[in-house]
């Protein structure tokens, strides 16, 4: 195995979670280690690249983490390599292009549960072809997965935190929502979309008490790029725990504070300036 194969694999690493005391002269310090202790996270698209990343992360502050994705064997590993650190971790079957399961989901969680307080809008599908050769099915799948997708899980969720008075909507976006490149144009369609639901929720839903952030990644060296792009130099992308631990992050901000959008580069992008 070369390096770059070598840099390609995600292992199943053991997560640590925190211990020791906190210091209570540094507010910021307790409430990053406290601040979403016992809280309850849905990732979607949580059985790979910035999902299993990001799910690992939040169960590793202490939060009951629902992986939800569409391949079972990955979100089976994700929940499982969560519990084997000592997390939480619920492994659910969803396509968020499916409306029924989109509502069966949110429901058995809030029933299982008893709480969603935040989400995190992560699952997204492209097809790289030239305009003229994605068919009206491959718009209509993408535009489902990565836009109507959030829309509908966030509607699922909204009931519930209005009536805790509190909750936090992440949605992950790309630098595809501020700059546009060949063979994409569905995916920076549903990106550019995303960015912009995101601060049209943030407008309504703060008022409720609900925090919207949508988090504009640059490259990361998931399965996404690179099982899709093999040429891909894996030393200008980031590790997707970077993103996971600025979107823990955003998360653990004080109430009277929110991060509408946050935008997070590998050092060497080379589709941004």
């Amino acid at each position: 195995m070369t390096t770059t194969d070598l840099e390609r694999t995600r292992p199943e690493e053991t997560i640590v979670l925190p211990a020791g005391p906190v210091n209570a002269d540094d507010p910021w310090a307790a409430r990053l280690a406290t601040r979403l202790v016992g809280q309850v996270a849905l990732v979607t698209g949580g059985g790979s690249g910035l999902g299993r990343a990001t799910s690992e992360v939040l169960a590793a502050a202490g939060m009951t983490v629902v992986v939800a994705d569409v391949a079972e064997a990955g979100r089976d590993t994700t929940a499982r390599l969560i519990e084997q650190a000592g997390g939480k971790a619920e492994s659910v079957a969803l396509d968020v292009a499916d409306p029924e399961a989109v509502t069966t989901c949110v429901t058995e969680a809030l029933a299982r549960l008893g709480r969603i307080d935040v989400l995190i809008n992560n699952a997204g599908i492209d097809r790289t072809a030239p305009f003229g050769e994605l068919e009206i099915e491959d718009w209509d799948r993408i535009l489902a997965v990565n836009l109507r997708g959030p829309v509908m899980m966030a509607r699922a969720v909204l009931p519930a935190m209005r009536e805790a008075g509190h909750g936090h909507i992440v949605n992950i976006t790309s630098t595809a929502a501020k700059r546009a490149w060949e063979n994409a144009s569905a995916y920076h369609a549903t990106k550019w979309g995303l960015l912009g639901l995101s601060h049209a929720l943030h407008t309504e839903a703060r008022r409720d008490g609900i925090k919207v952030t949508a988090m504009v990644c640059g490259g990361m060296r998931t399965p996404f790029l690179l099982d899709r792009f093999p040429e891909l130099d894996p030393a200008v992308l980031q590790d997707p725990r970077t993103v996971a631990e600025t979107i823990r992050f955003v998360l653990s901000l004080p109430d009277e504070s929110v991060i509408p959008e946050i935008l997070v580069l590998p050092m060497r992008e080379s589709s941004w300036p």
